[in-house]
């Protein structure tokens, strides 16, 4: 371990180390940038974009964000008992079906966008799935416990989740993979990401919670309730200054796997896109672990959903790529996001310099 490693993280990984992105090599990629044959700052946020990948990778040129891989993670809550969705948990595994199938929006985004996709099975109830060459088995349960009557999960099963995410990475970065992006499915689970956001952040569950999977008005108040009632039991675990505690308390399998895989992208120097909602609340749970994270995610779009916006705010965290009115999860706000990646490397990596081609730069725009 270094001492560029928290505490926090350390207790979870304490040979993990993650570096944080220097500011020369910000300012090194900007000047890159300024002379290419356009106005200074012109290109908006792919200039940020580009920027960002640099310094990720210590100025190694040319940035390479393909090939790219969507790990989708499913887990199930026990908190689903409580009615907090429309939905039955049997959606999940049937959810995950389809998604194996190829069936799914995220699959569909994936294969427009040129990215390639993994299931991954962090607790889905009902026991294992089928071997299928889609599915990664990192199962820690059959689904979670009901937080609104004690812990979800226990502070070491949350510590191997985050373990389990960081290894997933590990080996697919070993096999050439140089971009990575999450998304999740699992009934209940906005539930869980609301109930973290409010612990980690001191959020009121009357203004977090929305409607999920499609929640009416009654059963979005009674939503808030059962968050209230987790949040009061789980208490003493539930503090600002122990992202670890909170996630064990009131969080998923499908979290803390997540949260895991942002933080084991970071440590290898790969950006990472962060999808939307319960993503977000995953990057919460990591960034708090470990704050250099946030030199390596990037948050692909704000979700519909009525918290997001707020809770990133909270976190004082950028503004997300995209606003597209999208709150579908499974990771399409990442796979949508992917491309202007593509395109911020694409512009570093192949557009002249104004003495490259000939150009004044005075006269340029």
């Amino acid at each position: 371990m270094t001492n560029q490693n928290t505490s926090l993280l350390a207790e979870v990984a304490p040979d993990v180390a993650i570096v944080p992105v220097s500011p020369a090599d910000l300012a090194a990629a900007q000047a890159h940038l300024d002379n290419l044959t356009k106005p200074q700052g012109s290109l908006g946020r792919l200039e940020e974009l580009a920027r960002r990948l640099y310094a990720m990778r210590g100025g190694e040129t040319p940035l390479q964000v393909s090939p790219a891989l969507m790990f989708t993670v499913a887990g199930d809550h026990g908190v689903a008992a409580q009615g907090v969705s429309p939905f039955p948990q049997i959606v999940t595994r049937q959810m995950v079906a389809n998604l194996l199938a190829g069936g799914a929006g995220v699959n569909v985004l994936c294969r427009a966008g040129g990215m390639d996709f993994y299931l991954v099975d962090a607790g889905c109830v009902g026991g294992p799935f089928p071997p299928h060459e889609k599915l990664l088995d990192r199962r820690l349960g059959d689904g979670t416990a009901d937080m609104s009557q004690g812990p979800a999960m226990s502070r070491e099963t949350a510590a191997e989740g985050l373990r389990r995410g960081m290894a997933l990475v590990a080996e697919q970065a070993a096999r050439g993979v140089r971009c990575f992006a999450t998304g999740e499915m699992g009934i209940a689970n906005t539930t869980a990401a609301t109930a973290i956001y409010c612990a980690l952040l001191g959020l009121d569950p009357d203004a977090m919670t929305g409607p999920g999977a499609g929640a009416g008005p009654e059963r979005v108040r009674h939503k808030a309730a059962v968050i209230r009632r987790a949040l009061s039991v789980n208490a003493a675990a539930c503090r600002k200054d122990d992202p670890l505690g909170v996630l064990a308390a009131v969080g998923g399998f499908e979290i803390a796997v997540m949260a895991g895989i942002m933080l084991g992208a970071a440590a290898q120097r790969l950006p990472v896109l962060v999808d939307g909602f319960i993503c977000s609340a995953a990057y919460a749970v990591a960034v708090r672990l470990c704050p250099a994270l946030a030199g390596y995610a990037v948050l692909s779009h704000a979700s519909a959903e009525p918290g997001h916006v707020p809770a990133l705010e909270t976190l004082e965290e950028g503004a997300p790529l995209l606003h597209l009115g999208m709150r579908l999860g499974e990771g399409t706000g990442a796979a949508v996001a992917y491309h202007l990646l593509r395109c911020a490397a694409a512009v570093f990596n192949e557009m002249a310099t104004f003495d490259g081609a000939g150009v004044t730069g005075e006269t340029c725009g």
